[in-house]
């Protein structure tokens, strides 16, 4: 797909904050036809664009409501290690995302947990599948603003 237009950016602005929403009501609030609205909805999946849809749920409600950001340095450098660390925090439910950094930190971790014992236990497991150099969490005391829409 080349550029998003406007109306890609209206159909995309809304399905981020209800992809549930019927195709008639859709095209409505972005000022198409139901058949034009599908055609381009189609066309941003195919692109890639659309890269799935999910419900969201709310944490707090589900029992994990512990937000900890876990911070790694570590030693090792070589792909092995490196496939272990992937296959490791990608088995692991708990944690949401990880990011290779730049800077002095080698890793950054986000994970939701019940409460301090459950990031222990995430913890104890994370090191007793691949050696780490440096661990450090710190936990989130308040959600200021936490949102998946994109700025489209």
């Amino acid at each position: 797909m080349e550029k998003l237009d406007e109306t890609d950016g209206r159909i995309l602005r809304e399905l981020q904050r209800d992809a549930s929403l019927s195709l008639d009501r859709l095209s409505e609030a972005v000022h198409l036809s139901r058949n034009a609205c599908w055609r381009r909805i189609k066309a941003l999946e195919t692109a890639g664009v659309i890269a799935g849809r999910v419900t969201l749920l709310d944490p707090v409600k589900v029992g994990l409501p512990l937000t900890v950001f876990i911070q790694i340095r570590t030693n090792a450098h070589e792909p092995g290690w490196l496939d272990r660390f992937k296959s490791a925090t990608r088995a692991m439910p708990e944690i949401l995302g990880v990011y290779r950094m730049s800077g002095d930190l080698d890793y950054l971790i986000r994970a939701r947990v019940a409460d301090m014992a459950g990031y222990d236990r995430l913890y104890q497991r994370l090191i007793a599948r691949v050696p780490l150099s440096d661990v450090s969490a710190s936990f989130v005391m308040e959600d200021i603003k936490d949102t998946t829409e994109l700025p489209i």
